[in-house]
């Protein structure tokens, strides 16, 4: 999606080898204009699915995910990091380890949202690792509901998480995938 890569090259901040800063437009600030981009272009690589549910995790893929359901006409779930007093009833529950903020989340969705007839599409800001979104993965398995895909707006393609999940035939549709980054030079993207 050119408008993202090109929002990245021209608002995103790279901090080392592995950091993207992209706070101004995408997980601080939100330009719910480009949101629209995205969620059309997720409309559009899985509008054959017959998506019922948007499934995120709290808190940055959240506003994305909404944007991104209004295009699907459906609603949007997203999984919390910690249990709550307006959570009432069963609930599925995984583990995820955040690479942002170095800790391990018992993240959890109320059993009353997800379910056997559900075909879910995964919305996340970033792929990485692939942790938060193994996470997410298990929770719809654990639902019984059918899984369309994940929909990741950055996919940093030098670390594991995209290959692997891929390699275990889990379909990950991601916007912009870098191919490597650094202060000196920015962004360089993987040609598709």
């Amino acid at each position: 999606m050119e408008l993202l890569k090109q929002r990245i090259r021209t608002d995103g901040t790279v901090k080392g080898t592995d950091v993207l800063k992209v706070d101004s437009f995408l997980n601080h600030q939100m330009d719910v204009e480009l949101f629209a981009e995205i969620g059309k272009e997720f409309l559009r690589r899985f509008a054959d699915c017959g998506v019922n549910k948007i499934l995120t995790i709290e808190a940055s893929g959240i506003g994305i995910a909404c944007v991104t359901a209004q295009f699907f006409h459906c609603p949007v779930i997203f999984a919390k990091k910690s249990q709550s007093k307006n959570i009432d009833g069963a609930v599925y529950s995984t583990k995820v380890e955040s690479f942002t903020h170095g800790r391990i989340y018992d993240v959890i969705v109320s059993k009353k949202f997800l379910g056997p007839e559900d075909k879910v599409l995964i919305i996340d800001d970033f792929l990485a690792n692939g942790a938060a979104l193994e996470g997410l993965i298990d929770l719809v398995h654990q639902s019984g509901a059918q899984l369309a895909g994940a929909g990741i707006v950055i996919e940093k393609a030098f670390q594991p998480g995209g290959d692997r999940l891929r390699a275990q035939g889990i379909r990950v549709e991601s916007l912009a995938r870098i191919k490597s980054m650094n202060e000196e030079t920015g962004v360089e993207f993987v040609e598709e």
